[in-house]
Formats: C-alpha cells, structure tokens, sequence
C-alpha cells in the first residue's frame, strides 16, 4: 500500500528543503522502497534543486501543449493515451526516486472528461509507488483539484513568528477537510533557541499541533546553494518522524 506524505506551507517557508529531507531518512530507513516527488507547487523549486528544468507537466498533458520524448502509440483510448502520457514525462532521479510536475490544474468544477480521466490516471501512478511525498501549493485544496488521494500525514511548515503561525492556521481550516481521519499537524521550521519563548505563546494561542521541530541552519541562506540540501534539517526530521503516521 502507498505512503502518502503531503509537505504544505507558504512560499519561502522551507518546504523544498523538508520534503528533500524526508526522501533521505525515508531512502535510508526503506532502501528499497520507491519514492515518486510529487511536485505539486507551481514555483517548481523541488525540480529546480535537484538542477532539474523540467517543462513536460501534467498541465501540458492537459492542455495538449506537451511534445513527447517518443512518438504517440496507435489505437489508444484517451484514458490509455493520459496514462501512457504520465510515464513520458516521469524523470528519474535516481534508482528508486522519480520526480513529476504538476504545474497548473483544472477545476473540479469542470464537467470535461479529461479531468475525470487525468484524476484516475495520476491516481493509478501514485499507487504504484511505495512512498509518494507531496510538495504543496498553500494547502490540501490544489492538490485535491487535480486527484482524490486520501494522505497518511500532512505537515503545515511555519515559522516561528507570528504571521506565520496565522498562516498556519489558516492552512489548516483550508486542509481539513482534505485530510479528515488523517494526521494533520505543525512543524516550526528555522527555530533557534532565542525565538523559544516566541514560539511556546504562539502553541498556545493559535492551538497548533506541533509534530516537530526544524533548528535553523544558516547555510540554507547562501546564494550559491540551489540543491536544499542541509544535514541538519535531515537529524531534525529523524528526530520527529517516530510521532508520525508513517512506516517506523
């Protein structure tokens, strides 16, 4: 059965960085486990720090602007053509780690069969890995637009200051009711020990549940590093990840 991890948050929060981390403490607890990157933000920064420019997305399959790597099979329904389409434009990362891009999706509201058809095919590709981690647009509601999957756990980002706590809280209301009878919860991110005292009123006032806690790590911030890559936001993950609802 697929683990389905879902990373939401505001822009600049860390989510990039986060969701990195976990594919490493997931890759080193579960070697052979596969893991798809489900890129789901439309900034495509999770590509873009693995030095990747990927322009063939789901949106492209969508909207007909996508030019496949292969030329298109004969005598294929429109759902096989989606489903064939969504493997052309997977990217490998490494032996068990793939990455897709979303980009825009279309509304729920929309009555077209490619919506239904691209909800069961994005569907079925998810289901065919072991580990799916999810880096959201805000919240739970644009992921939802494009598949009905029901996530194990959702992880807000915030930081610890106050108009990220709100946002967080916002976030919330927003993923509920995407993520009902899953676990849904806070992790602080670039915390350090002055703003301690900062963040204790903040747990208080805005009833959060924090699930972990992320110490801030000042090489993130030089201008040169594009990967995200930071060890001590991986400890930090292992540290709190036997509090979530995941494979221990």
């Amino acid at each position: 059965m697929t683990v389905k991890l879902a990373i939401t948050g505001k822009g600049g929060s860390g989510k990039t960085t986060i969701v990195k981390a976990f594919m490493h403490v997931i890759k080193e607890m579960f070697p052979d486990k596969s893991i798809l990157l489900f890129d789901n933000d439309l900034t495509s920064e999770l590509a873009h720090s693995f030095g990747l420019d990927i322009r063939n997305t789901i949106y492209g399959i969508r909207s007909g602007k996508h030019e496949y790597k292969t030329g298109i099979p004969d005598d294929m329904t429109k759902s096989e053509f989606i489903e064939w389409a969504l493997e052309d434009i997977i990217v490998s990362i490494d032996e068990n780690v793939d990455i897709i891009e979303s980009w825009f999706v279309g509304s729920k509201d929309c009555r077209c069969p490619i919506t239904k058809q691209i909800n069961d095919a994005v569907y079925k590709l998810i289901n065919r890995y072991d580990f799916v981690i999810f880096d959201c647009e805000f919240d739970l509601k644009y992921l939802y637009q494009l598949v009905d999957v029901e996530i194990d756990t959702t992880l807000i980002i915030a930081n610890p200051t106050e108009e990220s706590a709100h946002l967080a809280q916002r976030i919330k209301e927003f993923s509920s009711k995407h993520a009902a009878g899953s676990q849904l919860g806070v992790v602080i991110n670039k915390v350090n020990n002055s703003k301690l005292p900062i963040l204790s009123e903040l747990l208080t006032k805005y009833e959060l549940e924090i699930l972990g806690a992320i110490p801030y790590d000042s090489s993130l911030e030089e201008e040169h590093k594009i990967d995200k890559e930071s060890k001590v936001v991986q400890d930090a993950v292992k540290s709190f990840y036997s509090r979530l609802n995941l494979p221990q």
